[in-house]
């Protein structure tokens, strides 16, 4: 909360520049000197501050910027200097593409998370790119703290760290963690698998689903954890339910390819590491919201990234998805979710970086302080501030940039085809998510021949998930249970 008190200050002061001191009011005196302490350089006079006035009539005009901002954008970068930002070290273990240029790797590796203390979650393995997508680096016990949170007897909770790839294809990593009920699988074959893919839609490491599992709940956990109870209702199936960590070592909280790289290498992780129960397992996906986002990069990732996965990943329901970046431009600038907006492209921008170079000083002053750890429950309370993404940005008209519109392509990931069935349901009177983003995705889908199902249920983004959670994981269980997925297309 002090970070997001120092970022109304520091807007409140950028604004008040813009406001004069009134005709009749005499000048201030100098304040004095004290002894001891030296003389302050003067401040800038405003003239120097403000834009420079409109040329004269008969002049030509200069082009205007477009954009709701552009003066207070200039203004921000003229008040506010850039943050110091060190080079990148020589030799560090985190790998940079070498396509990116020096000073946006050091803005990209400056507002990564801070490191929490547990090296499951911080340490960067030493020759990652020599292992194979979804091979395990790392296993631990999890069960002690994992067991209180489940309200029912598990035979064990097993965390993973394992090999995946970030956006750019490099090699990266990522922690999931696997829980299997006490009771024994009495169903035929091997014993299904729920892959739920919780919204974790957070900045810090702290915020994951599986620091939670391992160092018990706390005040960064997430009560979407648990409501709705996926992971509890799957255990009483007699179902094992994995939880991956899908953000990735850089909390690239939406980005859809660090994401799907990440819940579809735990799948591989856990059949490597415990064949003889898993290999043969059924595994069926979920999300919502920000899970959602995981779920629908995984599915699209199928064919090209985990072919080998096919015939195993049964289904896929998802609910409340952001498919189009785009929408929500204009569903969630400005208003009360702004934050979260802000975050989620801040959180892309860890991956591409190109995002990052659009930021102004401002910008990168919070980019770069204790405010990049922050949870959803915590930063989305910035929302009530309403500040459109101009404010942070160094150009005008920032959504409409030839970096956004490159962004929108990227992270819509058009016509890739899912390899699963799908189930789609959003809020009809969704005002930030619009189900627009769902429909398409739906028609999508359909055009390529994927068996779909879609489903418009009343309500906005949280009553739309209580309403429309129970026809879902009843179509998600029968795809776990064998029963073919129907096609409504």
């Amino acid at each position: 909360m002090r970070c997001l008190r120092a970022l109304a200050v520091a807007l409140l002061l950028v604004l008040g520049c813009t406001v004069g001191r009134a005709a009749a009011q005499p000048p201030l005196p100098p304040p004095p000197i004290l002894p001891g302490f030296p003389q302050l350089p003067p401040l800038p006079a405003l003239s120097d501050l403000l834009p420079p006035p409109p040329p004269p009539q008969d002049a030509d005009p200069a082009p205007v910027p477009e954009g709701p901002l552009p003066q207070l954008q200039d203004l921000i970068d003229r008040v506010i200097p850039p943050p110091p930002i060190p080079p990148v070290a020589q030799g560090t273990s985190i790998p940079v593409p070498v396509t990116t240029p020096p000073s946006l790797a050091a803005l990209q590796e400056a507002v990564r998370p801070l490191d929490v203390g547990d090296p499951m979650f911080d340490a960067w393995p030493s020759g990652l790119a020599n292992y194979a997508d979804g091979a395990v680096i790392e296993t631990r016990d999890v069960t002690a703290t994992t067991a209180p949170l489940m309200l029912q007897p598990i035979r064990q909770a097993l965390q993973l760290k394992y090999r995946t790839t970030d956006a750019h294809d490099g090699a990266s990593f990522a922690t999931a963690t696997l829980i299997v009920p006490a009771a024994s699988w009495s169903g035929p074959g091997a014993r299904p698998v729920v892959v739920n893919n919780l919204p974790i839609d957070a900045l810090g490491r702290t915020c994951t689903p599986g620091y939670t599992f391992a160092h018990g709940y706390n005040p960064d956990s997430s009560l979407t954890d648990y409501i709705p109870p996926t992971t509890q209702l799957g255990l009483l199936r007699g179902y094992a339910v994995l939880i991956p960590d899908h953000e990735g070592p850089r909390m690239a909280y939406a980005e859809p390819y660090v994401a799907g790289h990440a819940v579809l290498d735990s799948i591989r992780a856990v059949r490597g590491l415990l064949p003889e129960e898993f290999g043969a397992s059924s595994y069926g996906m979920t999300g919502y919201s920000g899970g959602a986002i995981a779920t629908n990069g995984a599915v699209k990732l199928i064919g090209s990234y985990a072919p080998e996965l096919a015939p195993l990943i049964v289904g896929a329901a998802v609910g409340g998805v952001p498919a189009d970046f785009e929408l929500l431009t204009h569903s969630m600038n400005a208003n009360l979710a702004s934050a979260v907006f802000m975050a989620a492209t801040f959180g892309i921008g860890r991956e591409r970086p190109e995002i990052l170079g659009q930021m102004n000083n401002l910008a990168q002053w919070i980019a770069t302080s204790p405010a990049r750890n922050l949870c959803g429950n915590t930063f989305g309370l910035a929302g009530v501030l309403m500040l459109p993404i101009d404010v942070a940005a160094n150009a005008p008209d920032p959504l409409n940039s030839p970096v956004a519109e490159d962004i929108y392509h990227v992270t819509k990931m058009a016509g890739m085809k899912s390899a699963t069935p799908l189930y789609i349901y959003n809020g009809e009177q969704e005002f930030w998510i619009p189900a627009a983003g769902a429909r398409g995705l739906y028609h999508e889908q359909c055009e390529l021949g994927v068996p779909s199902v879609y489903r418009s249920v009343p309500g906005e983004h949280l009553i739309a998930g209580g309403l429309g959670y129970p026809e879902a994981m009843t179509w998600l269980d029968q795809r776990l249970q064998g029963v073919p997925a129907p096609n409504e297309c």
